[in-house]
């Protein structure tokens, strides 16, 4: 038997007390009430930059930062919105406009936390949420329904806001109509002359609320055009795409809607791996217009698109929130346009 031995009583001091706000006014040599407009950004109370530079310089150094809590408990309000972690993977644009997102909400003093919903699925997940008390919850993807935003709107969220292909009662949503996205890719692929479509459907769990649209909308553009589409199932892994690469001889395709730039890449190597020509052989075109699809060779042709704009979101959230009787809106917000490279 290993016997793991004891750890000898620490000699250290015992910690040090968290530092108060009346400690910061104590060093600053101003008052409670004074700390607090300075460091909540109070407008309505005009403080000097001397008196500011004082409080700030003191809190600095004794460690001290608001408790968000009590804070929240004054204003009567919290002042906390919850993004929960999508449940699909995201590529760079989204994260782009997550960023953009949480940096508009901060500029109006909101605190956003990324929430992770690994493990947590419909009911748990939304009462996971409601437990942090926010005043506002952005939801991506399909991970929400009409008694989900019910139980945050109890637990004291005046805006509940959604991003997907398709509205949710209650909340405010902005809708992304991917269908958008694949009827551009079919309509150009159409129009460089090929007629027998492969389109890419992710395997991912969690991509089929935006990969089944993009599929519908390829079908659209081409329905009575007598070109065929064939679906394409493809995990984002070098062998998945090497595999299906050496099936490429018998599919007999001219020209491929690979469901974004990242799967366009992987794919489209492998097949100029096995000889495939693109785009003599084969036309590709993603979707998301990354930059490494512009270093390609052939560059990549792509669907670009246009989100929201996060200051808008970040917007319609503070509308929300000092409005809670604002009726619902909704937003179609994905621009779609192709943008024609040598790939295709």
């Amino acid at each position: 038997m290993v016997q793991i031995p004891k750890t000898p009583a620490s000699s250290s001091p015992a910690p040090r007390s968290v530092p108060t706000s009346a400690d910061v006014a104590r060093l600053a040599g101003v008052s409670r009430a004074t700390v607090s407009y300075v460091l909540n950004n109070t407008s309505a109370v005009r403080i000097s930059e001397p008196t500011r530079r004082r409080v700030h310089d003191a809190a600095k150094e004794l460690g001290y930062v608001p408790h968000a809590a009590a804070r929240s408990l004054r204003a009567g309000q919290s002042r906390l919105v919850v993004m929960p972690a999508p449940a699909f993977p995201v590529g760079p644009l989204y994260s782009r406009f997550m960023t953009e997102l949480q940096w508009a909400l901060g500029r109006l003093d909101y605190t956003v936390v990324q929430f992770g919903t690994v493990g947590l699925h419909g009911d748990e997940a939304v009462r996971a949420w409601a437990e942090l008390r926010p005043v506002a919850v952005l939801v991506a993807g399909a991970q929400l329904d009409p008694q989900g935003v019910a139980v945050l709107k109890r637990a004291g969220a005046r805006a509940v806001v959604t991003l997907g292909p398709e509205a949710v009662e209650g909340a405010h949503a902005l809708l992304m109509d991917h269908t958008a996205v694949g009827r551009r890719a079919g309509r150009h692929l159409h129009d460089v002359g090929r007629r027998r479509i492969g389109v890419v459907v992710p395997a991912e769990a969690g991509l089929e609320a935006f990969s089944q649209p993009r599929l519908r909308g390829v079908r659209d553009a081409l329905d009575g055009t007598g070109a065929t589409v064939t679906e394409l199932p493809l995990a984002y892994e070098e062998g998945a795409a090497a595999r299906l690469a050496t099936r490429w001889p018998d599919l007999g395709l001219d020209g491929l809607f690979a469901y974004n730039d990242e799967y366009a890449m992987l794919l489209m190597r492998a097949l100029q791996d096995r000889g495939v020509r693109v785009p003599h052989d084969t036309a590709v075109i993603g979707a998301d217009d990354l930059m490494l699809g512009r270093l390609l060779r052939p560059r990549l042709s792509t669907v670009h698109l246009e989100l929201p704009s996060g200051r808008d979101l970040a917007e319609l959230v503070d509308r929300a929130v000092r409005t809670p009787g604002l009726p619902t809106e909704r937003h179609t917000v994905l621009g779609a346009e192709v943008v024609h490279r040598e790939s295709s």
